[in-house]
């Protein structure tokens, strides 16, 4: 594939892998031909290899051969003509770790770890902790580190322009072999194989570059490219070593070592992904059997097999195999060992993964570790590595958050807990600050600790932890803390930290705490002056005043002392980066502020006054001195390109001068006239020499200022800077202007001297400091160099800037130097980087140090045991200093204000009393002397405009509001689509009046329209069974039934006539209703007597006509013998050798899909069927419930005529439960959202309520309080379901009264038969009650036991089901396999086909070969003389 197409997408696919594929057989083919080219068929393939074994014969190097450890380390550069020692600084110690460096832990014995620092490859003894070191041979960094196999070599592939990988031997660490030309610009990994005598190389950006080589004679033997994006690993399988396995970046690839017709050539196969996500790649493992075990991002593990993922490996409930990325896997006696980015290390049998194969779709293996070993808390192994020796448990690894484990895997009941035997910073150092009074440093970092160091007696001593990383440390001078031990640190939250330094070993030690040994860090104050990361920290040249800069464009000052006190801030046109006093040399003190972009400031100390009065911190009245930088290095530069030229010129003049005095004493030799000649030749000769001059340089200023990196006092108001991007390569002399009435952004201002920087015009100096006796200057590159200036004249003008030494420490890509320092006496210099290095040096020390050499920590100071612990500022969002002075401020203010709102409310409410005592007055005065309630108004105007004011606010509520209510009306909508739209039944669950028996509904969702339309087509287009034959026989004769019998009524029917909604009647027009229906039922009866005798006439009539001749043929029978001729076919047994399934009855998963839809849509209907009649008897029962409301009614109307001894008790009205009708859930007035919205008002009330009560369980108690509390909500339910009646009902009129007076006989007469009427009836409204509910009952019996039968129907139906889904995914992996073994097949042909295009080639290209045509023109002639011999 084409490297530029390639390029341009992140990731393979798997058209790519095809595309990879053919292009590789297209080289094949030109190869091919290549070798069938007549210009080579003279040499025979004997000679090329004779030719070969020469040529190894040559090239083949000594076993014993080394090369000259002097010619292949780098050493310092020094100026040429200079008296610098080479070894002006020394390394004696490494602090630093690149933890987050891939592969950066090595065992080259059991003793002794490897790891990369910068530009050296650190060997730490374990036994000891001392440490020795090997230097990079290019000084352009160490790209990869690699042990072989027997550990007697191993191998360090260099970064740089085409470097090498250079291997030595161990333990003499001498050059044995230096492989050249095998990556562009750095190595990315390295790896031996199994038997140490191939080596395998990757390279990274731009090339990515496989090579194998044969390292002993240092000759590569296959190269390609890998891939386009990152590679991280390339390894050999152990078990067949022509295989290899490169991964990284999004991908995985298999290659393999072939012999084909050109010769070895590696080819490569992409891994293909699949349904899997695509991943990064960091570890994995090959398998004996040629599967490949890999991790990926989430944590899982995948098998890979032939170039695709087999199956994915989880935990139980598919919890992933590890929580993030798996770093590296193994395969040790037998056990697959895993390790992660959660720092735990998992062992998993061997058997179970390497057997393991999918059961479904997802490609998904549930399995569970053998054993676990959780390392620690926050902890990400990156790496292990141990001695492969058996019984061997011990194990070392890379902790990616700075640290060095020794790990026991042996899991058994002494295996040690895992021990961290070093711990470093974690990514790059921001800060670094050096004691100046004895060997101590601390340094901070994003990994949110600070940590002190003794270098000179190279030990760790402690550390502090905090919630942000630090960014910038200031040890505080001796005239600010007099015992030494005061730290300021700067946070990327703003926060500023003091902590005190001390020896604890003098402490008493109070019991339950710890004894601590060596240091100690104690928090003394914690104060926040910025928003932004704190970059620098700075002491007034009396200690008098801190100042802190930060990345917000501040700068805070504080008044020294015993509690630190805010003075005040300024503001700065860019983000801090250094901040310096002058020196005590200068009369007075001035603050040089350098900010990132382009400006420089200088301020005097601010006056110190009372602040807390004051409503903000910032100081405005504080004279500020501006120098915005304007870049000259285009000037500068065309100046030196105008110089050499002019110098060329002159250097030509003098060549010309002198050519012309070898020209006049040549004319004394030669004759006049010949001289003449020759010098009218030579001038214009001369004038064709001159060349013309190519433009200069042009003017060119960036636009966007290059930040400045670092700067310092020279003179008084003179300073020098140092800048990135476009403006390095050059030291700038600047000074600030005089009476500028520009403003800052206005001011353009140029540097009045500068000095050059050799080879910085991409690697600008970073951080300068310099040595006590200002002879040396310290400069730290962005490449990770150091760089010593040697200043004879000790001026800080840098007027002798020629000579210095250089040497790269630091890893050139990503080493930049952050801090660099002298110690307090000139002995050591310590330099920290981004890589996370920290090293220390000796300075012009050939001799050994001294003994013992160890820093003093300073003593604590008196009472610090009883001192309060200091208060930190934990909260990343607290307030600043400022932030809190305005929130304190703006307080006030609203305290004011709500003050004066008090007042205007309180005035207001007088007005009020006093103008209703008016209106009670007036209202107390005679109606012609009252006032109209208008007169009161003093101007009408006010009252309207106060209306339409009102009505505006509520327009103005409803606007804000109307998005509000767009949004929950959506959300309503949505919510009601999701949930309620798709369901067409909702569970009814029907109770029965007399007993307890219910009945429910089906929860029943709408049919999807896929199985609808499968269910017709399935209708019309499959074949009639033979059980359809005898129901299509059975509906026919059932056919001239139909005509005149009653069809009987189904329950759906049945139930239909019965929800017809009734009114309420009285017992006269019940009564007459009852004798029509009397009379109905009569005449009825006597109608189906009468129609029955008439059908059965006509039947006989019809049997008669119908019946048929002797030789008559059913059409429907020959219909089926046809049919069954057609389809039914010879009923050969399946076992038989000539047996083939018809095709009608062949199935495959899209048939039983259909069948899966047929069912569902009958259970649907059935299920659906049903539910109509449960809603028909619910509806039923509401119709009763109204009907007996309507008869008690009655009942009481006859009550109160009847005497109260005649009474019967009147029964008790069926009531509706919740669950009757569960849609009036979602029927609401505006008296039920209030009540709701007051509900949700009261939760927050009630939970805070039951957090404060304390929790008490008294026996039985507390779930009778439970019980009663269900109660109550089912009460306030019932209450809120009672707000829908279901029938309106008239009160009952109370009959009226008359005076007493004695009845005449006729009166008792007509009372006693108007008593016995009234008894009558309540008998009859009671037994009609009764006879009600006994109806209803039975209906709901006879419906209960329909819908039981239906529910188990309804269970077999959902086991057919299972069945049919089981047989359906049979049947799609049945089709899945023939597919991919149809596939095959069809591969194999078009291979098949190939060999024989190619062998047709072959068989073309044999019979035009000249030779042959020889070898025919022979035994043609042979055959001619054998002829004739035979004639």
């Amino acid at each position: 594939m084409d490297q530029d197409k390639e390029s341009e997408r992140p990731y393979y696919t798997d058209s790519d892998d095809d595309e990879f594929q053919t292009e590789w057989e297209e080289s094949e083919e030109a190869s091919e031909r290549a070798d069938y080219a007549p210009d080579q068929s003279e040499f025979s393939e004997d000679q090329m290899l004779e030719e070969a074994e020469a040529e190894e014969a040559v090239k083949k190097i000594s076993e014993s051969f080394f090369y000259d450890s002097a010619q292949v380390f780098s050493v310092p550069f020094v100026t040429p003509d200079s008296t610098i020692p080479l070894n002006l600084l020394t390394l004696i110690h490494s602090f630093g770790y690149d933890s987050t460096r891939r592969s950066n832990l090595h065992l080259l014995d059991s003793q002794t770890l490897a790891y990369v620092a910068g530009n050296q490859l650190v060997f730490l003894d374990l036994r000891n902790h001392e440490q020795s070191y090997l230097r990079s041979s290019s000084g352009r960094g160490i790209g990869a580190v690699a042990v072989h196999p027997d550990k007697t070599y191993f191998l360090v592939a260099e970064k740089g322009t085409y470097p090498n990988v250079i291997i030595y031997d161990y333990p003499l660490l001498r050059p044995y072999r230096i492989l050249r030309g095998g990556t562009e610009e750095a190595y990315a990994f390295a790896s031996f194989n199994f038997t140490g005598l191939l080596l395998a190389t990757v390279g990274s950006s731009p090339d990515y570059t496989i090579t194998v080589w044969n390292w002993k004679e240092e000759q590569p033997m296959l190269r390609t490219k890998a891939f386009s994006q990152d590679v991280y690993k390339v390894t050999f399988n152990p078990e067949n070593e022509e295989q290899l396995t490169t991964a990284g970046s999004g991908h995985i690839k298999f290659w393999l070592m072939a012999l084909t017709f050109t010769g070895l050539k590696l080819q490569g196969f992409l891994g293909r992904f699949g349904k899997t996500a695509v991943t990064d790649i960091e570890g994995y493992v090959e398998l004996p059997d040629g599967k490949v075990l890999t991790g990926s991002q989430w944590g899982n593990l995948l098998l890979w097999e032939g170039g695709l993922i087999k199956v994915e490996l989880c935990r139980h409930a598919r919890r992933t195999c590890h929580i993030g990325p798996i770093n590296q896997i193994m395969i040790d006696e037998g056990e697959i060992i895993t390790a992660g980015d959660d720092g735990c290390i998992r062992i998993w049998d061997f058997e179970t993964i390497d057997t393991a194969d999918a059961i479904d779709e997802s490609e998904m293996i549930e399995m569970e570790p053998i054993n676990e070993l959780q390392v620690g808390k926050n902890v990400k192994i990156y790496s292990m590595v141990k001695i492969f020796k058996p019984g061997n448990s011990i194990w070392y690894a890379q902790d990616a958050n700075g640290a060095i484990w020794k790990l026991d895997l042996s899991f058994s009941n002494i295996t040690q807990d895992p021990k961290c035997l070093l711990s470093f910073h974690t990514g790059p150092i921001t800060a670094m600050v050096v004691s100046p009074f004895t060997y101590l440093m601390a340094t901070t970092s994003q990994d949110c600790t600070v940590r002190i160091f003794d270098f000179a007696a190279k030990l760790y001593l402690t550390h502090m932890k905090f919630k942000e990383g630090g960014t910038a440390l200031l040890w505080a001078p001796r005239v600010v803390s007099y015992q030494g031990g005061l730290i300021i640190a700067g946070f990327e939250d703003g926060v500023i930290r003091l902590l005190e330094l001390f020896d604890p070993s003098g402490l008493v030690i109070f019991a339950g705490r710890k004894q601590m040994k060596g240091a100690q860090l104690r928090l003394r104050q914690a104060l926040k002056p910025h928003t932004e990361a704190v970059t620098a920290l700075a002491y007034e040249q009396n200690g008098e005043v801190l100042a802190t800069g930060s990345k917000d464009k501040t700068v805070f000052f504080f008044t020294v002392g015993k509690e630190y006190e805010p003075i005040g801030y300024i503001n700065v046109p860019g983000p801090v980066t250094k901040l310096t006093w002058t020196p005590k040399s200068h009369e007075e003190s001035f603050l040089l502020i350098l900010c990132e972009n382009g400006y420089v400031l200088e301020v005097p100390v601010p006056p110190i006054k009372d602040t807390d009065s004051l409503p903000t911190f910032e100081i405005k009245d504080l004279p500020i001195k501006c120098f915005h930088f304007l870049s000259i290095k285009s000037r500068i530069l065309r100046d030196i390109e105008i110089e050499r030229r002019r110098k060329k010129k002159e250097e030509k003049e003098k060549e010309k001068e002198e050519r012309r005095k070898l020209q006049l004493q040549m004319k004394k030799q030669l004759e006049e006239s010949e001289g003449e000649e020759e010098e009218e030749e030579e001038e214009t000769l001369e004038e064709e020499e001159e060349e013309e001059e190519e433009p200069l340089p042009r003017i060119f200023i960036p636009e966007k200022p290059c930040p400045i990196l670092c700067g310092f006092y020279s003179v008084r108001k003179n300073f020098w800077i140092s800048l990135g991007g476009y403006d390095s390569g050059f030291l700038y002399h600047c000074k600030f202007p005089v009476n500028s009435e520009k403003t800052m952004e206005e001011q353009q201002d140029e540097p009045f001297d500068f000095r050059f920087v050799e080879n910085a015009d991409d690697n600008p100096i970073r951080v300068i400091s310099f040595s006590l006796s200002k002879m040396m200057m310290f400069c730290g590159m962005q490449k990770g160099q150091i760089r010593v200036y040697i200043l004879k004249n000790k001026s800080l003008k840098l007027t002798d800037m020629q000579n210095y030494w250089d040497f790269s420490i630091h890893d050139n890509d990503y080493g930049q130097i952050e801090a660099l320092y002298p110690s307090y006496d000139d002995r050591f210099v310590v330099s920290c980087g981004a890589d996370g290095n920290i090293f220390v040096f000796n300075i012009l020390s050939e001799e050994e140090l001294e003994e013992g050499l160890k820093a003093t920590v300073p003593t604590p100071k008196g009472g610090i045991e009883s001192e309060k612990r200091a208060e930190d500022i934990e909260d990343p969002n607290a307030y600043s200093i400022e932030g809190a002075r305005q929130k304190r401020e703006y307080d006030q203010i609203m305290r004011e204000a709500e003050e004066i709102k008090a007042q205007k409310r309180e005035k207001l409410s007088e007005l009020r009393n006093e103008f209703e005592k008016l209106l009670v007055k007036n209202s107390e005065l005679p109606e012609h002397m009252q006032l109209h309630r208008t007169e009161f108004d003093v101007d009408t105007r006010v009252r309207e405009q106060t209306e339409r004011t009102t009505v505006k606010k509520i327009k103005q509520v409803e606007r804000e509001l109307a998005w509000e209510k767009e949004k929950h009306r959506l959300a309503l909508l949505k919510l009601q689509q999701r949930f309620r739209d798709a369901l067409e039944f909702d569970t009814v669950i029907v109770h029965a009046i007399q007993t307890e028996h219910k009945i429910s509904t089906y929860r029943l969702l709408k049919l999807s329209g896929k199985y609808t339309r499968a269910r017709q087509t399935s209708q019309t287009d499959r074949r009639v069974s033979k059980f359809e034959w005898k129901e299509k026989d059975v509906s026919l004769k059932k056919e001239s039934q139909k005509d005149t019998v009653t069809v009987t009524t189904g329950p759906e029917e049945m139930f239909a006539e019965k929800e017809k909604k009734r009114r309420s009647r009285t017992l006269g027009d019940l009564m007459v209703e009852n004798q029509i229906a009397k009379m109905r039922k009569i005449m009825i009866k006597a109608e189906k007597a009468q129609n029955k005798i008439l059908q059965r006439r006509r039947e006989w009539e019809e049997l008669y006509k119908s019946k048929p001749e002797d030789d008559y043929e059913d059409p429907k029978d020959v219909l089926a013998i046809k049919e069954a001729q057609n389809n039914m076919g010879d009923f050969n047994l399946k076992t038989a050798p000539d047996y083939k399934i018809p095709e009608q009855m062949r199935i495959n998963a899209a048939k039983k899909e259909e069948e899966i839809g047929i069912l569902e849509a009958m259970t649907h209907e059935k299920k659906f069927n049903m539910n109509k009649c449960i809603i028909s008897l619910r509806d039923q029962k509401i119709a009763v419930i109204e009907e007996i409301q309507c008869l008690v009614q009655e009942l009481k109307t006859i009550h109160s005529i009847l005497p109260e001894d005649k009474h019967l008790p009147i029964p008790e009205v069926p009531q509706l439960q919740p669950e009757e009708v569960p849609e009036r859930k979602y029927q609401y007035d505006e008296e039920i959202l209030l009540e709701f919205k007051l509900n949700q008002e009261d939760k927050p009330v009630e939970e805070e309520q039951k957090e404060e009560e304390p929790e008490v369980v008294v026996g039985f108690a507390g779930g009778i309080a439970k019980a009663t509390l269900r109660e109550a909500d089912l009460a306030k339910q019932e209450s809120k379901i009672g707000k829908f009646p279901l029938l309106i009902l008239p009160e009952v009129q109370k009959p009226v009264e008359f005076p007493k007076t004695e009845p005449t006989d006729v009166e008792l007469e007509i009372m006693k038969r108007e008593e016995i009427r009234n008894i009558y009836m309540q008998q009859h409204v009671i037994d009609r009650i009764r006879e009600l509910i006994i109806t209803f009952d039975a209906e709901f019996r006879l419906l209960r036991h329909q819908k039981l039968k239906l529910d188990i129907q309804m269970k077999l139906a959902d086991l057919h089901h299972i069945t049919l889904f089981q047989e359906m995914l049979l049947l799609k992996n049945f089709e899945k396999q023939e597919n991919i073994l149809q596939e095959r097949v069809n591969s194999l042909d078009r291979e098949q086909q190939d060999m024989k295009k190619k062998k047709g080639v072959a068989q073309k290209t044999v019979m035009r070969s000249p030779a042959l045509k020889v070898v025919r023109k022979n035994q043609n002639q042979k055959m001619k003389l054998l002829m004739k011999a035979w004639v």
